[in-house]
């Protein structure tokens, strides 16, 4: 039998109720997606598989970008919404697996289910963050520039570094790309959306603290383990890859 329940407690618990779902939309309000994110990358250790991977679960085809020469990887890409897109990467089978610049490509083989190992930040100023990341005494590795070849015969154009310590891919790498070169988030597959982008690291105040010295927007929740994890909203609802 239900016990009755007073006026006053009932607006009581009606007001308690009502914080409670405010404090449930507030956090999904907090810096879920980093500022500066660029794209993320879902490794796979075949192309064809990853692309298929993906499509079961978004909807929509990624489409094959090109090849990395000398990194002995190729990609395909589909768009997360502006300024931002995933990046399907696997070994390009047609580039020697045994080369020192392909250490990618040797550990994307190793991969037995296409999953998250990285993302990437934007920036206008490649150079003056390199001499922040140096003043601060952050270690990064030398700047590389980057390119390639679309379908279209068209080159696409980019500089990056990454940094020596990236907490086993908490922490992005950061690209600038060519002032002539198209974003790949305006032409790549569309109908896709990033909605959280969620990271753990087991040592978050330093890996706060590296962050916070390059400007970097990001919300670093602490975990047992480094975790990448992207909710996205396709075509056939919402998922998550990790």
């Amino acid at each position: 039998m239900a016990m009755p329940i007073s006026r006053r407690r009932f607006l009581g618990l009606a007001a308690m109720a009502m914080t409670t779902h405010r404090i449930v939309l507030g956090s999904d309000n907090m810096l879920s997606i980093p500022t500066d994110l660029d794209h993320i990358l879902l490794g796979a250790n075949d192309l064809d598989r990853g692309i298929d991977w993906m499509q079961e679960r978004s909807g929509v085809r990624a489409l094959f970008g090109g090849v990395h020469p000398g990194r002995g990887t190729r990609n395909a890409l589909l768009s997360l919404g502006p300024r931002r897109y995933l990046e399907i990467i696997a070994p390009d089978p047609k580039q020697p697996s045994a080369t020192s610049g392909n250490d990618m490509a040797n550990r994307l083989r190793a991969i037995q289910e296409p999953r998250l190992i990285g993302w990437a930040a934007h920036t206008n100023d490649l150079a003056g963050l390199v001499q922040k990341a140096a003043a601060a005494g952050i270690d990064m590795e030398n700047p590389r520039d980057g390119s390639r070849v679309r379908l279209d015969g068209k080159t696409l154009r980019w500089r990056s570094f990454a940094l020596k310590k990236d907490f086993d891919g908490v922490l992005p790498f950061f690209i600038e790309w060519d002032h002539s070169s198209i974003h790949p988030s305006e032409d790549a597959p569309s109908g896709c959306t990033l909605q959280h982008f969620f990271i753990e690291c087991p040592v978050v105040e330093n890996a706060r603290s590296v962050a916070g010295k390059l400007g970097l927007e990001v919300e670093l929740n602490p975990g047992k383990a480094p975790v990448l994890s992207a909710r996205i909203i396709g075509k056939r609802g919402a998922f998550e890859i990790t």
